[in-house]
């Protein structure tokens, strides 16, 4: 069973893998591959490359054995569709290996603009991270009917079968966005405790984010 956690990474940051590291540790991946977005189909991320985000990505995990990069969506020519990224993922590694993909609550819930969204499970779970005493999320109608019809409390369930499944665990995330980040960057505040040593000294060497 393998996690895919992707995102734009703009730029990765302690939040990211602290999130991958509570899942590795509850749920007992094979892997967790991290997978940066080419050309968002939903963000702009116009000033910074898809490469220098990702060589970001390289050095925040490098010192964790069951992390690696996935550099698929960066080879592809035009936006990052999670559907085609599924596809690539089926035929590089059959069809029986479980893949999960994780997922932040306020990203599920708006599931249903995603492009082809109702195949997602055909070639995937969803794990759901969820803050412990959130309150509960408006899901949609879309949304809604989607988690009565797949949604499973037993984590076993995932790792039984290939696809098909939304497991919702709760996560005490850390209090950081890359948003936040690249705001304290371009006005010189310290980022130190938010951030890999080796991504802060990359991005003052490029002048990232200024």
């Amino acid at each position: 069973m393998i996690g895919i956690l992707g995102g734009t990474f703009n730029p990765i940051h302690n939040g990211h893998l602290h999130l991958a590291e509570r899942l590795q540790q509850t749920l007992a991946f094979e892997a967790i591959r991290f997978m940066p977005a080419s050309i968002p189909a939903l963000k702009d991320v116009s000033n910074i490359s898809a490469e220098q985000r990702a060589y970001m990505v390289e050095l925040a995990i490098v010192d964790h054995p069951t992390f690696q990069i996935d550099s698929r969506e960066l080879e592809r020519v035009g936006p990052s569709y999670t559907i085609d990224s599924l596809i690539s993922l089926r035929k590089e590694l059959g069809d029986k290996m479980s893949i999960c993909w994780l997922i932040g609550s306020d990203a599920f819930a708006k599931l249903n603009t995603w492009h082809r969204w109702n195949e997602l499970l055909n070639h995937c779970h969803f794990v759901v991270v969820k803050r412990p005493l959130s309150e509960e999320l408006n899901w949609n109608a879309e949304v809604k009917l989607l988690l009565e019809t797949h949604q499973t409390n037993d984590a076993n369930t995932l790792k039984n079968s290939a696809s098909g499944k939304v497991l919702i665990q709760e996560i005490e995330a850390l209090d950081i966005s890359s948003t936040q980040i690249r705001q304290h960057i371009a006005s010189k505040t310290n980022v130190s405790d938010a951030m890999p040593s080796s991504v802060i000294k990359y991005i003052q060497q490029h002048q990232l984010y200024q």
